[in-house]
């Protein structure tokens, strides 16, 4: 009898496996049948991590001397992870230096361990943002596209383009995403405009046109996966759905999910924005509490054009969005429910 021969399953690690998006992207890694590991902090919730197949490795990232022990002393001698999706980062922090530390610190002080210890995986996927390019076209709403020169106006955009270039001189073998605004179920952020939705007021920022774009969280996990099997390294690629919406459209397609017949729609003044901005973030620090509103965030409010030309990365490895804007909202809509958010 011939010996069976035993094909090992292709290894991902998950680094920000706890957050909103990390959770959905190890959910898809599991369905493709990979032995799936989950990089989070000690103190992380494990909430949506309950699947007895994941297999989870602690990361202290305020000792950046221990990364190198911790990541090769995971696996059994001479083995690595085929791929790695670094998905950690802060999306608002108390003080601006903290979006350098976190955001671009953090990378370095991972990729470095990696190098150190000799577990440099076959694809490394590094999440940054949309927010990286900058305000674009505000006149003509031309959409964003990958030949694009990144010019960020808030500290958020400026640390993850600077950890994208980190990533191009460290020689990673990286592929850098740049999602839109992302929704789903387990979602803080868009789930208070749905809320505000719910309750018939609609607010938004700004008298001009406005053109949203969003992804759906499954089918940015799924584009997680579909880009290390098929995309080449080295490559960066701007995701979501290919349309793009204005506030009206995203308020009637939230107010149809909800079964709500009569929403205000309230406009606030950018003067106005701005100056809650200031005082909200003031409070936060007062609070030693991150502000969701600040003035940082408030430049991203401001943002008029979010248009994204997709066909790079359709091309290059078959992106193409399964979930429309009024489906997922749909579902957003019905897991707040059975949740009781709503």
């Amino acid at each position: 009898m011939e010996d069976k021969i035993l094909i090992r399953k292709k290894r991902v690690l998950v680094v920000g496996a706890g957050g909103f998006t990390g959770g959905f992207i190890v959910e898809e890694g599991l369905r493709r049948g990979y032995e799936v590991w989950a990089g989070v902090r000690e103190t992380t919730s494990r909430r949506w991590l309950s699947d007895e197949r994941i297999r989870f490795l602690n990361l202290d990232f305020s000792r950046p001397e221990s990364l190198s022990a911790t990541l090769s002393t995971a696996l059994p001698a001479g083995e690595k992870w085929d791929y790695i999706v670094y998905n950690l980062g802060a999306t608002k922090v108390m003080y601006y230096m903290d979006f350098s530390r976190i955001n671009y610190d953090y990378l370095r002080y991972f990729t470095t361990a990696l190098k150190s210890a000799d577990i440099v995986p076959e694809k490394f996927l590094y999440m940054s943002s949309l927010s990286a390019m900058g305000p674009g076209d505000e006149k003509g709403y031309t959409p964003f596209d990958e030949s694009m020169i990144p010019m960020p106006n808030t500290r958020y955009g400026a640390s993850k383009l600077k950890a994208e270039m980190w990533l191009e001189m460290d020689g990673m073998p990286y592929i850098i995403f740049r999602p839109t605004g992302i929704y789903g179920p387990r979602d803080h952020d868009y789930f208070l405009m749905f809320k505000s939705i719910s309750k018939g007021f609609d607010f938004s920022v700004g008298f001009r046109k406005q053109l949203l774009t969003f992804i759906y969280v499954e089918d940015l996990s799924r584009a997680v996966f579909d880009a290390l099997e098929k995309a080449p390294v080295k490559e960066t690629y701007d995701i979501s759905e290919p349309r793009g919406y204005t506030q009206k459209e995203f308020r009637r397609l939230t107010a149809k999910a909800i079964g709500k017949k009569v929403v205000f729609p309230v406009r606030m003044p950018l003067w106005g924005v701005k100056a809650v901005s200031v005082i909200a973030e003031k409070i936060g620090v007062a609070r030693m509490k991150p502000s969701t509103l600040n003035r940082d965030k408030y430049k991203i409010m401001k943002q008029r054009n979010w248009g994204v030309d997709v066909s790079k990365a359709s091309r290059d490895f078959g992106f193409s969005p399964r979930v429309s804007l009024a489906d997922g909202i749909s579902e957003s809509i019905r897991w707040y429910r059975e949740e009781g958010w709503i």
